[in-house]
């Protein structure tokens, strides 16, 4: 069955007019051209688009046997007989408002009864009033001639000039064709094919440059094939030439273009960005609120049906208020709010499930995909903070500070820890001495109420605070305050025992300084605060530096109990302070502390000191050659300076010798009188007085060295010994310091001639009895026992001469012989060995002797004679060997220089 109407779409400029598409290919069936019966009704429509809805548009066509309806649809005039080349010719239309001529190309081509509808294709375009028609791609056999050369000439010779060139339409094939391959597109022809033998080719991409041999042709025939399906989504088109030559390789047309489009089908889904997509809106908003936005890729052509998707709502979760509180433009994908009522504190999150779908959203052709929205509501303030009651109720100790004495709890739906869930506490009243402040467990979000200044019983035993609750973030617009958010808060103080205070703390009082013992002071009292119960303050001392007070325990009088003395280390600025405990006899008692302070007013009761004791002189005078001394005073002023230096008129040298000239209150210089004193040191009485009332006068003394001086004024070197004088005690205790280092030098010499002494006798560290080193002990000889008193035991002793002990009676003989060689070196002891050394001098003594052959006992043979019979010992030859097969001796080896032959007689057994 074939359509009798085809519908071509393509999507313009709304304010572009002109045809959809430029150039329209048809395809019409055989029994369309059996008579005009058949053919009647059977159209083409031609999408046009103009910008203005009230122009009219008029078309033609320029062959005569088709015409255009003013809708568009072209249809059949008259019948046509013949349509084995296709039909090519122009449509044209004009605008009743313009005088602007739009033009497209229409070819109608024969479709063959041996491709059946089974391969075609069905595409669904939309249409312009929205409706939904088909329109079958079939493959055909189409024939393409070379286009002929034009010849001009004379209206006689029955030639007339064409209009155009031949115009070769693109051939349009389907992607994912399931085949049979190669399948046949299209045949290339030249009209010189008659005369001469033609061969055909085709180049380009898809021929024979990448992807090669994706279309044939037939050298001969012409008949050009696709090889295998094609993907839109790999390539969309693609450009050959075809070329006619002769079997010679001559060209006999020129190339032609060939443009093939491959016609995009519905072959993939559209795909989400991402499978999950997150957003977020305030809760509370106004419908049509832009939420979020999801975005869906179909890689079919995005100007086709098959590339436009649609996004819809699948389902939206939780229904609450309403199954469908949002929206989605199903051409962006933009989500927005479609209903009021988004609330936080019911609905916190929503999950939309979106689906996208090709073919502008049809359900029955497009492939579709999904993906998750999910759409997080977030907190505005809309919900005030409410106390959980109306009043409060907490205690607080009096004096306490730091205490919590109320804990208030609200109550916040916003979402907490936020500035829309904190709460800020404030005490609008009750608390007019800033007693209290709340401060907000960021935990819990409850209000504590702690004191932060003392409060008195006495003076207050209860509070009533008004305190408001708020958030850090203000209320949203048009949300009021609840009258929850204000409450009441009844503290209780509670009565405690306090401590005795001193009303003046410290208390000041002035004295002069030498006021005797026993003079009372003041009274040093305390107050108790609590006014409400009577009860009794004991006084005592808690500090007094000095020692200088007491405190009667029941009054508080403060008494001396020695002389108040302004020159004393305790006191410090002129002020002597002491501290005093007050205690009350309540349960528990409390204790309060003051602390008095003496003010000691000084007296005139220090004599001046003359400053400096000791000073340097020229033994002749000089105008240079003077002392500047002053005076020290522990008084203060006026009992100080300035101060007056006289010296005394006894003895007379005194006098005669030095004079004092006064410089200012404070200073006076010391010089000779006479022309020159003969060096040495002088002891020089001076008077100095103070200017108390009455003054008080002290003879002082200052040591001044006279010495000879150089040209400089400066003291030389012999003059400074020659003056200098020693007492008879500094010279005593010179002795006794030479006298003393003397000795312990004296000491010192003897201990090490001792000690040298003890080495030499003495070279161990030990003692000599108890030295064994290479010493022979010799024991008494206890004597044999009853069975062995017939032993000659000189026998075991070493003989002197081999003729000695032949000489000897039957027995056993001994033949000890010293080997004659040269003897070994031992080594020497140090006369003064180190103790670390005793080892190494063991080991290395060993050594050599190990390695010593004439060291006894010597390696010597020794005779027996025969014993006898009757042993009740036994013969030893009947001990027969425990071990069996021979008997490796090589260890003997290893046994050192003593066991050398006997390693050597059996080892060599084995070789002999």
């Amino acid at each position: 069955y074939y359509p009798k109407q085809w519908n071509i779409c393509l999507t313009v400029d709304p304010c572009r007019p002109g045809f959809s598409q430029s150039f329209y290919t048809a395809f019409v069936s055989r029994e369309m051209l059996r008579g005009q019966s058949i053919l009647k009704g059977k159209s083409l429509q031609l999408k046009f688009k103009a910008c203005h809805l009230n122009e009219r548009i008029s078309f033609e066509s320029s062959d005569p046997k088709f015409g255009v309806r003013p809708d568009g649809s072209l249809y059949a005039q008259r019948e046509v007989a013949n349509l084995s080349e296709p039909i090519q010719f122009m449509v044209t239309a004009r605008g009743s408002k313009d005088t602007h001529i739009w033009e497209t190309t229409v070819k109608l081509a024969l479709t063959y009864p041996s491709y059946s509808t089974s391969n075609s294709i069905t595409e669904t375009m939309a249409g312009r009033e929205g409706k939904k028609v088909h329109l079958p791609f079939i493959f055909h056999t189409l024939v393409i001639t070379f286009p002929r050369r034009h010849q001009r000439g004379s209206s006689t010779n029955g030639l007339r000039r064409q209009k155009r060139d031949w115009v070769i339409p693109p051939i349009n094939v389907p992607e994912n064709s399931r085949g049979p391959f190669p399948q046949m597109l299209v045949r290339i022809r030249s009209d010189q094919d008659k005369e001469i033998e033609i061969r055909y080719s085709i180049t380009g991409a898809g021929a024979d440059q990448p992807p090669s041999d994706v279309y044939i042709i037939d050298p001969v025939t012409g008949k050009m094939s696709v090889t295998k399906p094609l993907d839109r989504e790999d390539r969309a088109s693609y450009h050959l030439r075809a070329h006619a030559v002769d079997v010679n390789g001559n060209q006999m047309e020129p190339p032609i273009d060939l443009y093939i489009y491959v016609i995009d089908m519905n072959d993939n889904r559209p795909e989400f960005k991402n499978q999950v997509y997150n957003g977020s809106v305030p809760e509370g908003s106004k419908p049509g609120t832009s939420v979020m936005r999801v975005t869906a890729f179909d890689a079919d052509d995005s100007t086709m049906p098959n590339g436009l998707v649609h996004y819809r709502i699948l389902n939206q979760s939780p229904h609450i208020p309403i199954p469908n509180m949002f929206t989605i433009n199903g051409a962006t994908g933009e989500i927005s709010t479609i209903a009021a009522g988004l609330d936080r504190e019911k609905v916190s999150q929503y999950t939309l499930i979106v689906q996208a779908t090709d073919m502008e959203g049809s359900l029955s052709f497009g492939l579709s995909n999904t993906a998750t929205a999910l759409i997080t509501v977030t907190d505005v303030n809309d919900n005030p903070p409410e106390f959980d009651t109306k009043t409060f109720l907490g205690e607080v100790p009096e004096n306490a500070v730091g205490v919590v004495v109320a804990n208030l709890t609200v109550r916040d739906r916003d979402q907490p820890h936020t500035p829309n869930w904190n709460a800020v506490y404030r005490i609008v009243g009750g608390d007019s001495m800033g007693h209290f402040t709340i401060r907000t467990d960021e935990i819990t979000n409850d209000g504590r109420v702690t004191v932060v200044k003392p409060v008195d019983y006495e003076r207050n035993g209860a509070f009533m605070l008004t305190v408001v609750v708020s958030n850090q973030a203000h209320l949203a617009s048009g949300i009021p305050s609840s009258l929850s958010s204000t409450a009441g808060v009844t503290i209780s103080v509670l009565d405690v025992n306090e401590a005795p205070v001193f009303p003046s703390n410290p208390k000041m009082i002035r004295f002069e300084e030498g006021v005797p013992a026993d003079t009372t002071l003041t009274i040093f009292a305390a107050l108790d605060p609590d006014r409400f119960i009577q009860q009794t303050v004991r006084y005592s001392k808690l500090s007094d530096p000095g020692n200088w007070l007491r405190i009667n325990r029941t009054n508080g009088q403060i008494t001396t109990t020695a002389i108040l003395d302004r020159e004393s280390p305790y006191v410090k600025n002129n002020v002597y302070e002491a501290t005093f405990l007050a205690v009350d006899n309540g349960s528990p008692p409390a204790t309060g502390t003051g602390t008095l302070q003496i003010y000691l007013i000084d007296v005139n009761d220090n004599v001046p000191v003359l400053v400096p004791k000791e000073a340097q002189l020229c033994e002749r005078s000089r105008p240079s050659s003077r002392i500047n001394i002053t005076a020290s005073d522990a008084d203060s002023e006026p009992n100080a300076g300035p101060y007056v230096f006289e010296l005394p008129s006894f003895p007379p040298s005194v006098r005669r010798n030095w004079t004092i000239s006064r410089l200012n209150g404070e200073y006076a210089q010391l010089r000779l009188r006479i022309p020159y004193l003969e060096a040495g040191v002088y002891r020089v009485p001076i008077m100095v007085s103070d200017s108390g009332n009455p003054p008080l006068t002290n003879r002082s003394m200052i040591r001044v060295k006279v010495c000879p001086c150089d040209e400089h004024g400066d003291c030389t070197a012999v003059g400074a010994v020659a003056s200098a004088s020693l007492g008879t005690g500094a010279i005593i205790a010179i002795l006794i310091c030479i006298i003393i280092l003397l000795s312990m030098v004296l000491l010192f010499v003897v201990w090490m001639k001792r000690r040298e002494k003890e080495r030499q006798t003495k070279p161990l560290l030990i003692d000599p009895e108890d030295d064994v080193r290479d010493n022979i002990l010799k024991y008494d000889e206890e004597g044999g026992g009853e069975e062995d008193q017939d032993y000659d035991l000189s026998q075991l002793q070493q003989p002197e001469t081999l003729d000695h002990m032949m000489s000897k009676p039957a027995g056993v003989r001994r033949v000890d012989e010293r080997p004659i060689i040269p003897e070994s070196q031992y080594p020497v002891r140090p006369t003064l060995p180190h103790p670390g050394d005793i080892g190494d001098f063991i080991i290395d003594g060993l050594r050599a002797a190990d390695n010593d052959p004439t060291a006894p006992p010597y390696d010597s043979l020794l005779v027996f004679d025969y014993e006898g019979s009757g042993s009740t010992a036994g013969s030893v030859s009947s001990l027969d060997s425990s071990s069996s097969g021979e008997q490796d001796y090589d260890y003997l080896n290893d046994w050192g220089p003593r066991f050398k032959k006997l390693a050597d007689l059996y080892g060599g057994g084995e070789e002999d």
